[in-house]
């Protein structure tokens, strides 16, 4: 089992793009020379996952071995958590995690600080649990803690999606997203591009 990303995003309400204010990864499973576009990648599969996620809805998007589980607060706050694994990792700890994470971000950060007033862009914020958080719940029973006091997930539907596209608005393809894209450079589209010809994509395919 394994955690590949944990990220906060800033998702307003108006529709506009998501922005990513902070993260952490483990990419220790991926080559020197993969690193780099598979985190552009990552940073991709969250960002559209998270603006296609209603506020106080819970989903979990699966695209061939990877799956992101994504959790819109919605609230003032506006604030969507996505944590991206491979197949194998149960979805209740990953639930678990992020409402916990969410809930510590808002107790410790002003929301002035990353929500600031109406033209001014968003700030990116350090987070300093994150990334202890993502080498701890690489075992997901270390989240048993989290899931006793979570126990209102019993009784909350998650939407599982078996692939993106069951995300995407009508009309919208996953390729032309990754064509649009300002966030992905020309190598990572190629990437894309390639490892789907090959059906091996490292994040989605």
């Amino acid at each position: 089992m394994k955690v590949y990303s944990i990220a906060i995003l800033l998702v307003p309400s108006t529709g506009t793009q998501s922005t990513l204010l902070t993260s952490a990864t483990d990419l220790s499973s991926f080559s020197f020379y993969q690193k780099g576009t598979v985190g552009e990648f990552l940073t991709f599969f969250s960002r559209t996952v998270a603006e296609r996620t209603a506020p106080g809805q819970r989903q979990t998007v699966q695209e061939n071995a990877y799956t992101a589980h994504v959790y819109n607060r919605g609230g003032s706050e506006q604030l969507a958590g996505v944590i991206i694994t491979d197949a194998e990792y149960p979805v209740r700890p990953a639930f678990s995690l992020l409402a916990k994470v969410l809930e510590e971000f808002t107790a410790a950060v002003p929301q002035a600080s990353y929500n600031p007033n109406p033209g001014l862009t968003p700030n990116s914020i350090a987070f300093a649990p994150l990334q202890q958080y993502i080498v701890k719940y690489q075992d997901p029973r270390q989240a048993d803690t989290i899931m006793r006091v979570q126990q209102e997930l019993d009784e909350t539907k998650i939407i599982l999606h078996k692939t993106i596209e069951g995300v995407l608005q009508r009309g919208e393809k996953l390729d032309n997203l990754v064509e649009r894209s300002n966030n992905l450079s020309q190598q990572s589209k190629m990437f894309y591009k390639t490892a789907k010809k090959q059906n091996s994509c490292c994040v989605i395919a």
